[in-house]
């Protein structure tokens, strides 16, 4: 049985669709929320009127463990803040995506870990779930900016995985493929939305490896493609 009774969960990201579904599962699990985004909707306080909201711009380095201040110890770390872009050539002499994608997806992630991961560590006991995606498990023409910044988030799961699975801290990741959001509608309007992954289930999973029902997992890149039939 998946339980997040008695813990604080830290989800980045809050203010997007999949955050907004992970902040929903995990205080439906019973969690306490710490909500990080650079802004938010009336509806996510309207929500969670019970949570930390944290106005931020995750890619400052010192922002969120300024943010978290007094807030106390953090249980689970769920990293869903990040972005997408594709069209880019790899040979692009311009690269604006590619900095773009590693500012947003892997700076965000390590300034998170910067800010968490020590007091979880002091704890000995915590739980890290980041997001990397399925596209980032080989090469893909004008992706390369976006499958070259998930591959780095993927290594660092493993990486931070085996340095402190003996103090307490399971770190996983999921890999999804495309997320059933409002954006890829608008930008996929022919696609087959029933194929990709909803935002609720995706967010199943992620509660489930921040809870201590997956405890023995650590660094498991798991992939979240969907439904089938």
């Amino acid at each position: 049985m998946i339980d997040l009774a008695g813990k604080t969960a830290l989800v980045t990201g809050a203010n997007g669709a999949l955050g907004r579904a992970v902040a929903a599962r995990a205080a439906a699990l019973g969690a306490s929320l710490l909500l990080a985004d650079r802004g938010f909707a009336a509806d996510v306080a309207a929500r969670h009127p019970q949570a930390w909201l944290l106005e931020i711009d995750l890619t400052e380095p010192a922002a969120l463990a300024a943010a978290l201040g007094d807030a106390g110890p953090v249980d689970a770390l769920f990293n869903i803040a990040g972005g997408f872009a594709m069209g880019e050539a790899s040979y692009d002499p311009q690269g604006r995506d590619w900095d773009a994608m590693f500012r947003i997806n892997v700076d965000t992630l390590r300034h998170s870990l910067r800010a968490v991961v020590p007091g979880m560590v002091a704890q000995g006991r915590g739980s890290i779930v980041n997001v990397g995606a399925m596209a980032a498990l080989k090469g893909q023409a004008g992706m390369s900016a976006y499958v070259a910044s998930k591959s780095v988030v993927l290594r660092i799961t493993e990486s931070l995985s085996a340095e402190v699975r003996d103090r307490g801290v399971n770190v996983n990741a999921v890999l999804p493929s495309i997320i059933d959001t409002p954006a890829n509608r608008a930008a996929m309007p022919k696609a087959d939305p029933s194929r990709w992954v909803s935002p609720d289930d995706l967010a199943n999973v992620i509660c489930f490896l921040g809870s201590d029902a997956a405890r023995a997992i650590h660094g498991a890149l798991v992939p979240v493609t969907g439904r089938v039939g």
